[in-house]
């Protein structure tokens, strides 16, 4: 069977447009112990910003689940004339992880499709199942072709948040992530060389950036989405952390020295912008992942996650001055990020056609 890239689909980037962004509507009280009660409400904060821009398509395991979904977004505002909702039962709601990964081209005609890897709940836990089936049923429901990633006979793991596109041949990721050997293994029968492959067959990555470790209390063991992100074809932001006795400070300086030192294909070298790190936040002692780099671009806003932190303004303006075609806006994360990750672990976005 033939290949997205032969058929001559690729991973659009994510500023450019959207028809929808798909949501998974909150109910594992699990992922956020003993703090979900304002989960929802910090969703429906989510789809009032994005509505405006695009469809919201949400996740619901039930009608009763999506009576209450609809509830709450009616209260804060949200027309639900921009909602689609589908009953589609799902272990968690981290859409960005288990969801399609959407690819389009444009010859001989606009054409969006579903590339679908496998979703084993980042290697860690047993739950899973309704998760990896999503990609499937949204293709079914879409009517859009699916391609199902595989290499050797096998099906590659491969989550959202562990890479980021710049819709023109390069993807970004991290060897802590999608090639540690003994910690959260997803594809132990691939290397590097035949990772890549995969990115290139599959997304249409033309070349691979590959970075080190991701940031501490990262529960996904190294996404790229909480600390390096694309914000233009050839302009990256990347976590920075000055407090040299921070966990964080040393992994992220590495990972600068490898992005200034990379030369792309055709010589040229990114442009990489530093975005500040909140100072640290825990909850019964736990190391928790906050990061203003797990921002998610709309069509209507660019939301960016917030800590009542000193930082938060800072992180804001810059992220403001590089994207001058849409507002900035913060969303409140201090209890969302308790679920061990924040906006754009929760969203995945399906280009316009």
């Amino acid at each position: 069977m033939s290949t997205p890239r032969e058929l001559g689909f690729a991973m659009p980037a994510e500023w450019a447009p959207h028809r929808a962004t798909w949501l998974g509507w909150p109910h594992n009280r699990g992922d956020w112990p003993g703090k979900i009660a304002p989960i929802p409400w910090v969703y429906g904060e989510i789809v009032r910003k994005l509505a405006p821009g695009e469809q919201v398509c949400i996740l619901v395991n039930s009608p009763a689940h999506q009576a209450q979904a609809s509830r709450v977004l009616r209260r804060v505002g949200v027309d639900l004339e921009a909602v689609e909702f589908y009953q589609f039962p799902t272990n968690r709601g981290w859409t960005r992880d288990f969801g399609p990964f959407f690819v389009r081209r444009q010859q001989p005609r606009s054409e969006v499709a579903i590339a679908r890897f496998h979703f084993n709940a980042w290697a860690k836990y047993p739950d899973w199942e309704l998760d990896c089936q999503i990609p499937q049923f949204a293709a079914a429901a879409r009517g859009l072709q699916l391609f199902e990633a595989r290499r050797e006979g096998q099906l590659v793991v491969l989550e959202g948040g562990s890479i980021d596109v710049n819709g023109e041949g390069l993807l970004l990721t991290t060897e802590e992530c999608l090639l540690d050997p003994e910690v959260q293994v997803r594809n132990p029968h691939l290397g590097r060389a035949e990772m890549e492959v995969v990115l290139r067959e599959y997304l249409g990555a033309e070349q691979v950036v590959w970075l080190g470790r991701g940031i501490a209390g990262d529960d996904t063991h190294g996404h790229v989405d909480d600390l390096c992100r694309f914000v233009n074809a050839r302009t990256v932001v990347l976590a920075h952390e000055p407090d040299g006795g921070d966990a964080n400070h040393r992994p992220l300086e590495e990972n600068r020295e490898r992005l200034e030192g990379l030369r792309l294909r055709d010589g040229s070298r990114l442009e990489v912008v530093r975005l500040p790190m909140p100072a640290p936040l825990y909850l019964d002692g736990q190391r928790l992942p906050a990061s203003y780099a797990n921002f998610y671009i709309g069509n209507a806003a660019v939301l960016v996650p917030t800590f009542n932190n000193a930082q938060d303004r800072q992180a804001l303006g810059i992220l403001a001055e590089l994207f001058p075609d849409r507002p900035v806006v913060g969303i409140h994360a201090v209890d969302l990020v308790w679920g061990l990750g924040t906006l754009h672990c929760l969203t995945q976005q399906e280009p316009a056609v």
